[in-house]
C-alpha cells in the first residue's frame, strides 16, 4: 500500500499489518474497539479494514473519521456452496482467506472483528513461517490457534465428532503452564485451525491453490468454511499457536478449558457465538454474566470517551 506525503511524493506504506474483514456495520463497533485495543496495547503496526462492496457509506465514514486504513477486497464464494442456514456468518468467512493474496505486504495477521487485544502481540509479525516462494508446499504455511471442538452449547447441527475428547486443548489440561507458551501439535485432535487469527506470509502460489480449491466440490463438505478449507488443504503443515493469541471466550467457561485458561496470560480474546458484547450494550444490559464481556465493555467505553474528546461521535 502506498501512502502520499504532504508534498505529494509517494512514500512507502507499512510492510506488516493487522487486517480484519468487514462486510456490513453489524461488526463495526467491534472493529473500532479492536483497533483501539491494538493501539492501547502499544502495537507498532496498523490495522487495515478489508472491506467488500457490501460495506455501506456510513461505515466508510466511521472508518475515515478515525483515520483507520482500509482496502477493498473481493467477496469470495466457492463454486459449490454449502448451506449455512444455522450459521449464516459463515457465508462471509470465505473472504477471510483474502490475506493470502495481499502480496504488497510482507506479513499479514488477520483478526476477527469480535476480538479484543489485552496485551501486545507484535511478536506474531516476526514468527517464522515458510517463505512465499514455497507456494504452500512447506511445513509452516501459516500460523493459527486450534479450533475448540467441544461444542459447549451442544448445538445439534455441529458434527458428531465435535466433542471434548477430540479437542486439541483437552490434551493440554495436564500441563497448563506449557499451554500458555505452546500450542498442541497441529495434528492433535481434529486438526482444525480457528480462522479468527491467521498469521500469513502472503503468497500468490498459496492463494492460487486456495482459489483452485474453492472451485472444487470439496467445499460442499466444509462445515466451518475457511478454517475447514485450511485444515484440509494444509493438514499438519501449519504452526499451532497457544490459545492466548485467540482465546475463545468459551474456553474460560467452567468445564470447557478453564483448566488451562489464565486471565493474566491472555493476549487476545475472541468473542465467538452470540450475544456479542456490543449486543448487550445496545440492549441496555446493566451487567454481563460473562466476565470476559465486561473487559470489552470497559474498553469500548474508554474508546468512546477518548473519541468524544477529539470531537468524533457517531452511532458506532
Amino acid at each position: 500500500m502506498i501512502a502520499v506525503a504532504e508534498n505529494g511524493v509517494p512514500k512507502p506504506g507499512p510492510t506488516k499489518v493487522w487486517t480484519t474483514l468487514i462486510t456490513n456495520t453489524a461488526y463495526l463497533t467491534g472493529l473500532l474497539t479492536l483497533e483501539y485495543s491494538l493501539r492501547k496495547a502499544g502495537s507498532k503496526y496498523p490495522l487495515v479494514a478489508l472491506y467488500t462492496d457490501t460495506f455501506p457509506a456510513e461505515g466508510h465514514k466511521a472508518l475515515d473519521a478515525r483515520g483507520i486504513m482500509k482496502q477493498r477486497v473481493e467477496y469470495l464464494v466457492p463454486s459449490t456452496p454449502k448451506e449455512y442456514t444455522n450459521d449464516p456468518r459463515f457465508y462471509d468467512c470465505w473472504s477471510k482467506l483474502t490475506p493470502f493474496s495481499l502480496v504488497e505486504y510482507e506479513r499479514v495477521v488477520q483478526l476477527d472483528s469480535d476480538m479484543l487485544v489485552l496485551q501486545n502481540m507484535d511478536e506474531l509479525m516476526e514468527l517464522e513461517l515458510d517463505a512465499p516462494e514455497l507456494n504452500g508446499n512447506g511445513d509452516r504455511v501459516f500460523a493459527a490457534s486450534h479450533a475448540c471442538v467441544c461444542n459447549p452449547l451442544k448445538k445439534p447441527h455441529y458434527p458428531v465428532d465435535w466433542i471434548q475428547a477430540n479437542c486439541a486443548f483437552s490434551s493440554q489440561h495436564e500441563n497448563p503452564d506449557a499451554a500458555q507458551e505452546i500450542g498442541a501439535p497441529p495434528t492433535t485432535g481434529l486438526s482444525i485451525p480457528n480462522g479468527g487469527l491467521q498469521v500469513v506470509n502472503p503468497s500468490k502460489g498459496i492463494y492460487d491453490k486456495i482459489v483452485a480449491q474453492l472451485a472444487t466440490s470439496a467445499t460442499s463438505s466444509y462445515e466451518f468454511a475457511d478454517q475447514s478449507l485450511l485444515g484440509d488443504m494444509f493438514h499438519g503443515r501449519w504452526v499451532a499457536l497457544p490459545y492466548i493469541y485467540n482465546a475463545l471466550k468459551t474456553l474460560r467457561w467452567e468445564g470447557v478449558h478453564d483448566a488451562i485458561w489464565r486471565d493474566n496470560k491472555v493476549k487476545n480474546v475472541h468473542y465467538i457465538l452470540s450475544p456479542k458484547p456490543w449486543d448487550e450494550v445496545r440492549e441496555g444490559l446493566q451487567k454481563s454474566q460473562d466476565p470476559s464481556h465486561v473487559w470489552w465493555i470497559e474498553m469500548n467505553e474508554e474508546r468512546i470517551k477518548d473519541e468524544e474528546l477529539l470531537g468524533k461521535k457517531d452511532e458506532f
